[in-house]
Formats: C-alpha cells, sequence, structure tokens
C-alpha cells in the first residue's frame, strides 16, 4: 500500500488539479473499516495521466509551431524576392526618345536646326550659296570637337565609370583634329566629308566604347548624328547640282 499511495502521489503531483478530482473518487473503494486500492482505478489512472500528459505536452507544441508559422508567412522579409536586373541587361533593352530627358532632347533637337537649314533653304530658292555652305562646315566642326571633349567631362569625376586613361582621353581628340583639318580646307565639299568623319568616328566612340552611358544618350547620339551628316551631305549634293 505504501508504494502504492507512492505512485498515486507522484502522479498526482505531475497532473492537474481536474485529474485528481475526477480520477479520485475511482481510486477509492470504501469498506466498512477501511479504504481500499482498486486495481481498476489504477489502471484507469494511469491511462488518464498518460492521455493527458501527452496532450499537455504536445498543444504547446502546436500552439507555437503556429504561431512561428504565422510569423514566418508574415513578415516581407522572409518573402522570395525577385532578382535585381543587372546592368548588362539593362543596356540590351531597347530605348527611345521618350526616355530622353526633357533639357537634352530638346536642345538636341535645337542643335540640328543649323544643319538642316542650310540645304533647306537651298532647295527652296534654288541657288547654292557658299557663305551659308561654309558656315555650315564651321558648325559642324564645332559640334564635332564638342562631343570629342565631352568624353574628357564623363571620365575626369572619380565616381565615374570610364577611367581617365589614354583610350579615353586620347581618343576624344580625334574628332578635333578632323574637324581642325576640315577648316584648313578650300574645297567645301572635301570639308563637308571630313565632318562627316568626325562625327561617325565620335559616334562610334559613344556607342561601342562606351558601354556605360544611358541608353535614351545612344539613341539621341544616332539620331542627331544620322541628322547632321545627310544635312552636310545635302549640302554637298546641291552645289554639284545648283553650281
Amino acid at each position: 500500500e505504501t508504494n502504492m499511495f507512492a505512485i498515486i502521489q507522484r502522479c498526482c503531483f505531475h497532473t492537474p488539479f481536474r485529474l485528481q478530482k475526477l480520477a479520485g473518487p475511482r481510486l477509492l473503494l470504501c469498506g466498512k473499516d477501511k479504504t481500499t486500492w482498486s486495481p481498476l482505478g489504477l489502471q484507469q489512472l494511469q491511462r488518464d495521466v498518460c492521455l493527458l500528459s501527452r496532450t499537455s505536452r504536445l498543444k504547446p507544441a502546436v500552439i507555437y509551431a503556429t504561431k512561428l508559422q504565422a510569423f514566418h508567412t508574415s513578415l516581407p522579409f522572409f518573402k522570395k524576392k525577385t532578382p535585381a536586373v543587372s546592368e548588362a541587361e539593362s543596356q540590351k533593352k531597347p530605348g527611345s526618345l521618350k526616355d530622353s530627358p526633357k533639357p537634352a532632347l530638346y536642345l538636341s533637337l535645337a542643335g540640328l536646326f543649323p544643319f538642316v537649314y542650310v540645304p533647306v533653304v537651298m532647295a527652296i530658292k534654288g541657288t547654292y550659296y557658299p557663305e551659308l555652305a561654309f558656315a555650315q562646315v564651321t558648325y559642324g566642326a564645332v559640334t564635332a570637337s564638342l562631343l570629342g571633349g565631352m568624353r574628357w567631362g564623363f571620365a575626369l569625376p572619380e565616381n565615374s565609370p570610364a577611367k581617365p586613361d589614354w583610350l579615353n582621353l586620347a581618343n576624344s581628340i580625334v574628332p578635333p583634329l578632323f574637324a581642325w583639318q576640315a577648316l584648313l580646307l578650300k574645297d567645301i565639299t572635301q570639308g563637308a566629308v571630313m565632318i562627316v568623319m568626325a562625327l561617325g568616328i565620335a559616334l562610334h566612340y559613344d556607342v561601342s566604347l562606351l558601354p556605360t552611358y544611358p541608353r535614351w544618350f545612344k539613341v539621341l547620339r544616332v539620331i542627331g548624328t544620322v541628322v547632321m551628316a545627310a544635312s552636310l551631305l545635302a549640302t554637298a549634293f546641291l552645289r554639284a547640282v545648283l553650281e
């Protein structure tokens, strides 16, 4: 009886008070002079203790797991993030003039006006003007020098992706040299052809050798170079036709 009482006391110590109230009457068999322990009641108590201990252990674990799962799915930084687009892939995306900043777009279009003005006036009036042709070649030389020197301004800042090395700085001098040579030529047609070559070299440098330029700037450079070269060649063609 002493060992059995110790077992019952240990089981009751580890079980809630509700189990003691429910299972207690089943353990006792009242007689006339003494109280005895029922084997059936002891077995029932052991089953209740095992069932309740398992339930009391598993229930907090399930609750904690549910909370952790909710915490895991609710936080935004646990969600799968889409990979960022690399710079090389962004360069492959097609660009357009709509992506250009308004000041750059409007100033570039305004800068093309002197080139287009000369052949249009000559075509309308049907007369070749040498002064306008020379002014057009001079303006083309200034533009080629500007495009060549622009690389110095792009390569000199410390955080610039283009380094101020021989490749960048020396190549930027080539278009101004072509422009200077065009002004020394006596023939306006040869000077116009020289300016077209200078503009083509500057465009090749900006598009091929400096891929870090924005996509919209490259599109703007291509369109501007095509318009300038076409205007110079149109003036040379009108000279050959009208003179």
